[in-house]
């Protein structure tokens, strides 16, 4: 098995125009079969990571699954796990921050995603991801590139320098549509928040559901400019073949 520290930037290039039009089960099985035991992936239990984890039940269920549980996630959310795991057998593991939000918001003089959202997503996501994917080769995120410009520049397989280990996006090239359509032909379960108004879902205290004619993501960190928690922000590096 070549590791993912040994893929040069004409084995990337070569790879993408390879699965360019592969469909996400397709991408899915080559990440299990390049990487076995070394391959990751993280959930935060949207309707685009419902869909991959009845994927990976299929073509491999002992892949090890994980959500970054910030203290801040929603009832709904959290109980969202139960039920994959009842319908599948599959136990997502929690990875927390070293704070609790009780320690954390103390630290800081009370909450700090109402006026440093940016740090907030640092402390509680992206570090909490660093320590999650450390002795991994890749991980699969269920990102969509319609859903921002800065995924948009993603690519299906790619390097991330953020977390030093490949990224695999097998619904890049899908849409929203295409997402429920495979939530509603297998009866995948799902987060009740989407019928409530919550087309995109993340911490209870920086999400808000959208009003007709607004973008899918217009309910993340309403009124500022922030789109991005920071794990998916496209590093480019050299040698990345993107």
């Amino acid at each position: 098995m070549i590791t993912a520290d040994r893929l040069t930037p004409a084995e990337y290039q070569s790879l993408n125009e390879q699965y360019a039009e592969a469909t996400p089960q397709t991408l899915l099985r080559w990440a299990v079969e390049r990487f076995g035991r070394k391959l990751t992936m993280a959930t935060a239990f949207g309707a685009e990571g419902c869909c991959l984890m009845h994927m990976l039940a299929e073509i491999d269920p002992t892949v090890r699954i994980f959500n970054l549980d910030t203290g801040y996630q929603f009832p709904e959310t959290l109980e969202l796990r139960e039920r994959f795991k009842t319908r599948y057998g599959i136990e997502v593991e929690y990875v927390r921050a070293e704070q609790t939000v009780e320690e954390y918001e103390a630290e800081h003089g009370g909450p700090l995603y109402r006026i440093r959202p940016d740090q907030c997503c640092y402390d509680r996501k992206v570090l909490p991801l660093r320590r999650a994917v450390q002795g991994y080769d890749a991980w699969i995120s269920s990102i969509r590139g319609d859903q921002t410009k800065e995924r948009s520049a993603a690519r299906p397989i790619q390097w991330d320098p953020k977390f030093n280990l490949v990224k695999v996006n097998p619904l890049l090239r899908w849409t929203r549509k295409e997402v429920w359509a495979f939530v509603m032909t297998h009866n995948v379960p799902y987060n009740p928040l989407h019928d409530q108004g919550y087309p995109s879902i993340g911490c209870w205290p920086c999400t808000r559901p959208v009003q007709p004619g607004e973008d899918e993501r217009a309910g993340r960190w309403a009124g500022t400019l922030k789109k991005e928690c920071g794990l998916h922000v496209i590093e480019h590096e050299q040698g990345s073949g993107i």
